[in-house]
């Protein structure tokens, strides 16, 4: 199964994928108001450290009270499964899809690709934040990963970018980026994951409050 997230319908929970500008809670459409998950992309090129920025996100955003869940393309198939369990045994011998549960967790492996995205979002709707790993040529608000020594340019819609972050010096980009951007340090994690979060309270808090106050 191989599964392009740029042919894959795009559509966050949002009704409308939200770019920076966007992102101003005056601006939103109160009629388009859904307190779904915001999700936001950590895109960059292969071996760029998206999974390794992401991991050291998540304990961050955790700490400020967010419950996160992530969503990841895998650019070729792979095993959902640990081989030779019951579950996988049930895959492999034809079924179209397996799950399984415990008392603290549980599993859901459908074959095929999905709709979009929002169908995977949905199995989260205890979720505040999802953050997407890649994804970089999708709609989503998202923050670039560039590595010194793996790339040194931005490969990513700058409409859609919320920040770069990097160990490289704004001197060093290969990159034109408009000033709304932000050249983050790749190291600073702490003011990356405010960045974030800041998105989300301009957006899935206030989407909240005007429910509230419907």
């Amino acid at each position: 199964m191989t599964i392009n997230p740029e042919q894959v319908n795009p559509r966050p929970v949002h009704p409308e994928p939200m770019s920076r500008e966007s992102m101003n809670p005056e601006s939103m459409n109160l009629e388009q108001v859904n307190p779904g998950p915001v999700m936001i992309a950590v895109s960059g090129v292969k071996n760029s450290g998206k999974t390794t920025l992401i991991t050291r996100l998540i304990p961050i955003l955790h700490g400020r009270g967010l419950k996160v869940a992530t969503i990841k393309h895998d650019g070729h198939d792979f095993e959902p499964d640990v081989p030779g369990t019951d579950s996988d045994r049930h895959r492999r011998a034809g079924a179209c899809g397996t799950a399984v549960f415990s008392a603290n967790r549980w599993m859901v492996v459908h074959e095929g690709p999905p709709d979009d995205v929002e169908a995977i979002a949905r199995c989260f709707p205890e979720a505040d934040l999802i953050l997407l790993e890649g994804f970089k040529y999708s709609p989503y608000p998202k923050i670039e990963v560039i590595r010194r020594g793996n790339s040194e340019e931005s490969v990513c819609d700058p409409g859609s970018l919320l920040a770069v972050a990097t160990d490289l010096g704004e001197e060093e980009l290969q990159s034109t980026l408009p000033e709304s951007v932000q050249i983050l340090d790749l190291n600073d994690v702490e003011r990356i994951a405010g960045v974030i979060y800041d998105v989300w309270q301009k957006t899935g808090k206030h989407r909240l409050s005007i429910l509230e106050g419907l």
